[in-house]
Order: structure tokens, then C-alpha cells, then sequence
């Protein structure tokens, strides 16, 4: 009755995943996206690249091994926009080549064009050929992702003045630069073009940065970042941005002029939904072209459903996949459960940032009692082998049973040693269980054990005082 069982229309990593998971159950699968897009936004302009630049900024910036010999140690002396796009490009490359293997073998049909909706069953696809077909499908995830929001108020000519997609497309490194808030893609980009050795000035409407983040963690950032020569401007909003020949002029609401190089602005992401032709198949979207969907990604109408960024909140590569996953079985009347809330949350910084469950605000805010653990990366073998004399790991710990109820990890490894205290969590464990393990010797991971030790004497101290 109809072309495919299922129809996703995006590839980027929710729309993989949905694909993947429905060709697992036996259904007729196709993905529409573009020829250049394969991978979507993750693979090609955003999460990928920006984690291979950093990693390429890491290695050739000498910046983890200065501690070991010395502030003037770099791998390169010059180090060129070139230096940096070749291993993005190998990278991207090199995933769009698995994403595509990985369709081929799921006998998964990859239509290649731009796909909006002629009713709830059927889409039009364009080619770029001067002709239209038209798909059916039984059920369709929308799986579109977003782009940057650029201000109708700004001139953007992706030299000068960019965007967070755009800047990883800048023809040289910039002297200076100006980023416009200070969200997780801003300070991932200032950290990474601060250690290129370029003049970073944040300039940040809210009072805070990253202010979901536990705040002695994101004080240690900031710190960092200052030692870099960053410039934080918290509570000034950019009136107006001038293009001149050689440089931009931001002038800030409070009168306060900066000249820089580039201009970066960060001002959150907009659902790529405007040439769907929502209206066709009966849908809507926000004013941010966000869909609405139920527990289910289910959206309004009974056979569509949505996931990834396209339906906001949290809007992380990491939860797409899931929510991806779980909507194509909810569509093939697979049994499911729901992703669970302890997610973890990864933050690509130089030094990067990770954290799983409560901060100590949201517990102070609460009235949950708690009591602190920490361990200092200079304190253990293997920070010390590494060069890292500033990384740290915190553990929120419930008094009364032990719970974890928080962990918080600043420096090298955070976003992979994070998953440990995630499996704890996850399965009920308690602070015993990192007390009585014995961890590798040196790793990093060993600061769960010292944390832990140190929660536990704080514990033990206040109930032989309290009782």
C-alpha cells in the first residue's frame, strides 16, 4: 500500500538510529536527506567537527603538556586554519563512510533531496533535478535537526561575523574574537580559540555562565579560561556589530566598544521545520521550530513522530540516538522502556566539563542533605603522568544512606570517566561500592575511590559528634 513502512527524514544521529532500529524489526526503511548532509548536522558542521578541532587544538597547541615542560612547549609554532581542517575533514570523511556502510547493510534505501510533506502519508522529494516524486510511507519520524539562530539585526557574511556552524570554516585564526553568550557551543569555541592563542572577550547577557553546571566547577573553568587571556563581559548585551575593512567593532548596550578579528554568535538553535510543509501533513511548530510531541515522540498526528534536537530540550546527540530508537519501536508496535532520567551531561571546554544527577544547588534548593567528596587530579598518580594539575571530581553523597545523588568531573577524561559514576547511580549503588573497589593503578578513574574516602570520614565525623 504504501512505498515504506517507515520514512525519516534527516540522518543526523536520532535519524539514524530511528532508521536502524525499525530495518531491525523487518520494516521497509528509507532516510531522505541531502547529498552533502549525510550524517546530518552532528557528522558535518557541528558536534564531530568541533570535537576533532578541539582534539587538533589539544595536540597542537603542546597545552595538556605544558605543565610537564613548560608554557612555551607547542607541537607546531604556526599553527594554520590548514593544520586544523585536515583532521576535521579526515574525520567527517571517515564517519560519513560508517553511517552509509551502516545503512547498506540494514538495506536501508538513502533518497537523496529534500523532502516536505504532501499529506500525513506521503512527502515530495526534490532532487535538485526540476522534478518532484512522491513517497509514501505507513509512519515518518521527523528527524530534521536544527541550525544556528542568527538575529535579523545582524549582518552575518560568514567571514567576519559567523555563526557557531560557521566558524569551524573561518580562513585563518583569528587574532581576536568576540562571542556572543556563553551556552555550552560558546565556551566550547572561546576555550578552543583561547588556546590557539587568540584574544577571547565573552560577552554574556545572564550574570552566569553554564549556570545548570555545579558552581565551584564552572569557577575552576572560568579561572582556566582567564589564564588563557579570556574576557568575560557577564550582564552586557551586544547593541550592534560593525563591519569595517580589516576587523568588526561590537558595541555593547552599555557603551563599551571591542574591536576583533571575528565575531562569533551563540544565541541558541532554530528547528530546521520551516520547508517541511508541516501544514501539509496536519503539524505545527514553535516559534523556534520545535515540535511537540508525548512521552512517546509521538507528535499530533497518530503516524508522525519527532526526535532530536527538533523537539528541544536537551537537544544532545547522546539523547537524540535514544529518542530515535524509541520512537521507531513505539512505531513498529515494538515494546519499549523509557529512557531513564539519569542522563549525563558532556561539555567539550578546554578543560572539559561532565556531570550526572543533582548539583549542590539543586540540593541546597531542595533541603536534601548531602555531604561532599572530593579528589584533586595533582593528588593522584596518573594526573600527575598526564600533566593535569587542575582536574578534580566531586561526589554529592546522601548522609543518611549513602546514595550518590551527584557526580561532578572537571579536566582531562570527564566526559568518559563520568559513565562510572552514571552505572552506580543508575543501579542503586551506594558510596560503599566505591569505597570497597579496587580501581586500576594510575588512572584517573582512581579519583572515585578518593572522593569516596573522603565523603565517608566527613560522614563518619559528623555521626560520632551528632550521633
Amino acid at each position: 500500500m504504501y512505498d515504506y513502512d517507515l520514512l525519516v527524514l534527516g540522518s543526523g544521529p536520532s535519524g539514524q538510529k530511528a532508521a536502524v532500529a525499525a530495518a531491525k524489526l523487518g520494516r521497509r526503511v528509507a532516510i531522505v536527506d541531502r547529498r552533502d548532509m549525510l550524517g546530518g548536522v552532528c557528522i558535518n558542521t557541528g558536534t564531530v567537527p568541533s570535537k576533532t578541532l578541539r582534539e587538533a587544538v589539544l595536540y597542537l597547541t603542546g597545552l595538556s603538556q605544558r605543565d610537564l615542560y613548560g608554557s612555551s612547549y607547542r607541537v607546531k609554532e604556526d599553527i594554520t586554519v590548514a593544520d586544523l581542517a585536515a583532521r576535521t575533514q579526515h574525520v567527517i570523511n571517515r564517519q560519513t563512510d560508517v553511517i552509509r556502510n551502516q545503512l547498506a547493510r540494514n538495506r536501508i534505501a538513502m533518497i537523496t533531496g529534500t523532502g516536505r510533506f504532501a499529506d500525513p502519508h506521503a512527502v515530495w522529494v526534490d532532487a535538485g533535478s526540476g522534478r518532484e516524486e512522491r513517497i509514501t510511507f505507513d509512519k515518518a519520524v521527523i528527524a530534521a535537526g536544527t541550525r544556528p539562530a542568527r538575529p535579523d539585526s545582524v549582518d552575518f557574511d560568514d567571514r567576519t561575523i559567523v555563526d557557531s556552524d560557521g566558524v569551524i570554516n573561518l580562513q585563518d585564526v583569528p587574532r581576536s574574537m568576540v562571542v556572543v553568550g556563553a551556552g555550552v557551543i560558546g565556551m566550547e569555541y572561546a576555550s578552543m580559540f583561547a588556546a590557539l592563542g587568540t584574544k577571547v572577550t565573552v560577552v554574556e547577557r545572564r550574570e552566569r555562565m553554564l549556570d545548570f553546571c555545579d558552581e565551584e566547577i564552572v569557577e575552576s573553568l572560568k579561572y582556566h579560561l582567564r589564564d588563557l587571556s579570556v574576557t568575560f563581559r557577564f550582564g552586557e548585551e551586544v547593541a550592534s556589530v560593525e563591519k569595517h575593512r580589516t576587523a568588526a567593532l561590537c558595541v555593547l548596550r552599555g557603551g563599551k566598544k571591542i574591536v576583533a578579528d571575528t565575531v562569533m554568535y551563540s544565541a541558541g538553535r532554530q528547528g530546521q521545520t520551516d520547508d517541511l510543509a508541516l501544514e501539509a501533513a496536519g503539524l505545527t511548530a514553535d516559534h523556534r521550530g520545535r515540535i511537540q510531541v508525548d512521552a512517546d515522540y509521538r507528535t499530533s498526528v497518530e503516524n508522525i513522530y519527532a526526535v532530536g534536537d527538533v523537539i528541544g530540550f536537551p537537544a544532545l546527540a547522546s539523547t537524540s540516538m535514544e529518542q530515535g530508537r524509541l520512537a521507531a519501536q513505539h512505531a513498529c508496535g515494538e515494546p519499549a522502556r523509557a529512557m531513564p532520567d539519569l542522563q549525563p551531561i558532556g561539555i567539550y571546554t578546554i578543560p572539559e566539563i561532565s556531570f550526572v544527577g543533582k548539583t549542590e544547588d539543586e540540593l541546597t534548593d531542595s533541603s536534601t542533605p548531602f555531604e561532599v567528596g572530593i579528589a584533586r587530579y595533582r593528588e593522584l598518580a596518573r594526573g600527575q603522568i598526564v600533566g593535569d594539575s587542575y582536574g578534580m571530581l566531586k561526589l554529592l553523597v546522601s548522609p543518611g544512606d549513602g546514595r550518590l545523588l551527584g557526580v561532578h568531573v572537571f579536566g582531562t577524561g570527564a566526559t568518559e570517566i563520568i559513565h562510572i559514576g552514571q552505572a552506580v547511580m543508575g543501579c542503586g549503588g551506594t558510596v560503599d561500592y566505591l569505597l570497597d573497589a579496587v580501581f586500576n593503578y594510575p588512572t584517573l578513574a582512581e579519583a572515585y575511590k578518593v572522593a569516596a574516602l573522603d565523603a565517608a570520614n566527613k560522614i563518619r565525623n559528623i555521626t560520632r559528634i551528632d550521633g
